[in-house]
């Protein structure tokens, strides 16, 4: 699991601009491999957050997402994404094992797509902060438990193998020892009833979900200050997912509504759940808390709850007005505890998207209740997001894929407002 982050720094006032923390944040790209995407898609997404106070390095993320539904031959598929010296992509072959089972063949790698930022209490600590660079490798199984039916159930088994070579820098002291150079070989199993599209504020989305993930580590070993933190040489995860958004057909007013609870056994830095910051495409799971910096919180288990509505502003439909929050119970990574369990935060923001409905621009203000911002608690941050859709390039219009799981979802989210 990649342990890119971006945090904030409290002690020095200064603006702080280093390359190895500009290219770790851009670096972030969301995996999502439980099926193959039957929809071709040409996106751009980039996010960019600003914590209101602190001198934090660059929290951000660009990629260029690629699906080709039908590459080279109809049972083959290509789903790439592509982010500044870091690259992820996927083959999947359909109907290998039968007609309900694709396999997918994965590789991924490049720079800064293991770097560390270690935070505690709200503080960014630069001096125990380290670079990673690496890549791997991986296989996927997915399997439809019911064809035919509107709303896909899937099953997913994966295994990967990774490497990650880790490199000092300049802020680190003679006496802090990096952690060893890891391979790790990763097994995720998965059931997942529904799917979100990976878009910008998706109109609909349904999903219910339980995931198990093992991490088995080559090179486990006590790092750091005289041996204070240590790389456990298994670590076992485990979490589920509920989701829903629905986007009224006449108002176009929208809510989403969401949970995600995990845990951990043996937690350690690596394996963390990192909670924080409002970017939604950054990852396959975000852990949305706003008002705090992206991945502030270290968390070795988690209950996240959160909510957001939207209403458009005016009868064109293209300024949208949003309001949500989120609040969750935290049992914090061994060495990064702080005070409190729960942490809240509440934010609003502006949407604008384009006559052409190419390209969408979202602008969020965010306040953390519980951030720990020196002595005093509450936390401010802007994060500006936008979603560049190259298929609707000078006004064309993507037309629905019938077979699209996520099409039937929305005809079938349709059907039932009608008839209520």
């Amino acid at each position: 699991m990649s342990a890119s982050r971006m945090f904030t720094e409290k002690k020095k006032r200064r603006p702080v601009f280093d390359v190895a923390g500009v290219l770790a944040a851009v670096v972030l790209a969301p995996t999502a491999r439980a099926q193959i995407d039957p929809v071709r898609r040409d996106l751009i997404q980039a996010g960019y957050s600003q914590p209101l106070g602190g001198s934090p390095p660059v929290a951000a993320y660009g990629y260029y997402y690629l699906n080709r539904p039908e590459f080279l031959r109809p049972n083959l598929a290509l789903r790439l994404v592509a982010a500044p010296l870091y690259v992820d992509g996927e083959l999947g072959i359909r109907g290998i094992f039968g007609p309900d089972t694709d396999l997918a063949i994965g590789l991924s790698g490049g720079g800064f797509g293991y770097s560390y930022e270690e935070i505690r209490r709200g503080e960014w600590l630069r001096d125990q902060s380290y670079t990673g660079h690496g890549g791997g490798a991986s296989l996927s199984l997915v399997h439809r438990v019911n064809p035919g039916a509107r709303i896909p159930l899937s099953g997913m088994l994966r295994g990967e193998f990774s490497y990650a070579s880790f490199v000092r820098r300049s802020d680190n002291p003679a006496d802090f020892v990096l952690p060893p150079n890891q391979p790790v070989a990763t097994l995720r199993a998965g059931v997942r009833f529904g799917g979100e599209e990976r878009r910008l504020d998706p109109a609909f989305a349904m999903e219910l979900s339980a995931w198990y993930e093992g991490q088995f580590r080559f090179e486990p070993g006590d790092y750091g200050f005289h041996g204070d933190r240590r790389v456990e040489p298994e670590v076992h995860r485990f979490w589920g997912r509920g989701l829903l958004v629905y986007t009224m057909p006449d108002s176009r007013q929208r809510l989403a509504v969401g949970v995600l609870a995990g845990g951990s056994v043996h937690p350690d830095r690596f394996s963390a759940y990192r909670v924080g910051g409002v970017f939604t495409l950054a990852s396959e799971f975000p852990l949305v808390l706003p008002g705090y910096f992206e991945g502030e919180l270290s968390a070795r288990s988690l209950v996240l709850m959160g909510a957001s509505y939207s209403v458009p502003l005016e009868p064109a439909r293209r300024w949208f007005l949003t309001v949500g929050g989120s609040t969750g119970k935290v049992a914090y990574t061994p060495g990064l505890e702080q005070p409190g369990a729960w942490n809240s935060g509440v934010g609003a923001g502006v949407t604008y998207l384009s006559l052409s409905k190419s390209w969408k621009l979202s602008l969020y203000y965010g306040y953390g209740f519980n951030a720990v911002r020196g002595d005093h608690l509450g936390g401010n941050s802007l994060t500006l997001q936008i979603q560049y859709d190259l298929e609707r390039m000078g006004g064309a219009r993507r037309e629905p894929n019938p077979s699209s799981y996520f099409e039937r979802m929305v005809r079938t989210l349709r059907r039932l407002s009608l008839k209520g």
